[in-house]
């Protein structure tokens, strides 16, 4: 045989082989293709969050069970249709960082690292000690600086070139934020910024499982942060009818599930956690909080900003984290919700929990209480979630009487719910059809 017909036949062979392949994983039932992420769980050991209803993790849980939504009007946005949001008002960033390096840090950027601080601490580590090769930083952002940047083109429209920052850029590209978290803990593993909209939290805590499952680190500090709370962000998407316009009673504006509901509210925070693997925590006698079995993501490819109407591409992510997790849909004891407050998204969320949780577990969605944070969201909720696994209480959804017939989900409204709750199921979607679940059990 010629060396290019031997060649061929090699081809052929191979090509044959391949096909083999993919016909073997198409008809193999779907949760065997996922059967050796099965039981792959990391553990939570550290929290740090700094949002509108608190800047410390024992404020913000006393805030979110106490079903009050933190919206109220903003000095810096007077004037807008539009003159309200959710800030974080309860902290000093500057002070809580120190130091001089917070002249070079966006906003952004200073609620990241607080919240990073407090994880690491609380997870019981010492950056000074630990190797730091081993260590990785996921820090989802959104947008980034965009108050510099802003701040930043007046200059250069009033008194020139030479009035613009030379630390601009470091400001306020959005991932400032992991690189200066990964250089005040001496992080010397991946540092990644996945934007992925409203997703971002949740995908960077998802980014951060497969770095342990695949040996890359030993520790992953992972999370989400966003601060975007100026006229021009605000009335952009108010000009795109995402927006709540209750001007009038702001306290009352974010309502996710509400029959009345029409729109989020904006507002700004960080969130993050520490992952490990759990022999790893084992081993050095540490605390697991809760364990992350699950994480499943999913584009809906159907429209830049609406999702798609019957929730079967967010589906497909939820059912994804369930197989990795090792669950049935009937074995999910309660849903935090994305709950936006907004007509299309609490529709199609809706849809999909009715239609793949049929069972009625519980839902709460934190939004009500701290607003819509962008990036942040997925990140905060995942902490909303460990502190749920762990108090065996579900908060509730601020300013939601009851639902709507047509919503036959099981809120819990007006105050907190005292559930053992042993598995959770985390949602967060985004703009551009990004969807993430997070899977989470109780240690």
């Amino acid at each position: 045989m010629s060396q290019s017909a031997d060649t061929r036949t090699g081809a052929a062979s191979r090509d044959r082989a391949a096909e083999s392949a993919r016909a073997a994983r198409h008809l193999a039932p779907r949760g065997a293709r996922h059967r050796s992420r099965a039981g792959a769980a990391v553990a939570v050991t550290g929290l740090g969050v700094v949002t509108p209803a608190g800047a410390d993790e024992h404020s913000f849980w006393t805030g979110l069970c106490s079903g009050r939504s933190t919206a109220r009007r903003c000095e810096e946005l007077a004037g807008l249709p539009v003159d309200f949001a959710c800030p974080v008002d309860s902290v000093d960033l500057d002070a809580a960082i120190g130091g001089r390096s917070v002249w070079r840090m966006a906003r952004f950027v200073k609620l990241a690292l607080v919240a990073a601080r407090q994880a690491v601490a609380d997870a019981g580590h010492d950056p000074a000690r630990w190797d730091g090769g081993r260590v990785g930083v996921v820090l989802g952002v959104g947008v980034g600086g965009v108050s510099v940047l802003v701040d930043n083109a007046r200059r250069l429209a009033d008194d020139g070139p030479d009035a613009v920052s030379p630390l601009l850029v470091p400001m306020m590209i959005p991932n400032a934020a992991a690189g200066e978290v990964a250089i005040a803990l001496g992080a010397h593993g991946p540092s990644l910024a996945p934007v992925t909209a409203c997703a971002s939290g949740a995908t960077a805590i998802s980014i951060a499982r497969d770095l342990l499952d695949s040996d890359q680190c030993d520790i992953v500090v992972a999370g989400g942060a966003e601060s975007v709370l100026t006229p021009l962000v605000v009335t952009a998407f108010a000009r795109m009818g995402a927006l709540s316009t209750r001007s009038d009673d702001p306290a009352s504006a974010s309502r996710p599930f509400a029959a009345d509901r029409d729109g989020f509210v904006m507002g700004e925070g960080a969130a993050m956690l520490v992952l490990e693997r759990e022999a790893d925590v084992t081993a050095r006698s540490g605390r697991t909080r809760a364990l992350l079995v699950g994480a499943g993501s999913s584009t809906d490819a159907y429209h830049p900003t609406a999702p798609e109407p019957d929730g079967r591409g967010a589906q497909r992510a939820v059912e994804d984290a369930l197989r990795q997790a090792g669950w049935t849909p009937g074995e999910v004891d309660h849903v935090n919700a994305h709950g936006t407050s907004t007509l299309l998204n609490d529709a199609m969320e809706t849809a999909l929990i009715g239609r793949l949780f049929p069972h009625a577990p519980t839902v709460t969605a934190p939004k009500g209480v701290v607003g819509h944070t962008l990036a942040a969201a997925g990140a905060i909720e995942a902490v909303a979630t460990v502190l749920t696994l762990e108090h065996g209480l579900v908060p509730p959804i601020a300013n939601l009487d009851s639902v709507t017939d047509a919503f036959e989900l099981d809120c819990v409204v007006k105050e907190p719910r005292g559930q053992c709750v042993e598995t959770v199921v985390s949602h967060s979607f985004g703009f551009g059809g990004h969807n993430v679940a997070l899977a989470f059990r109780r240690a």
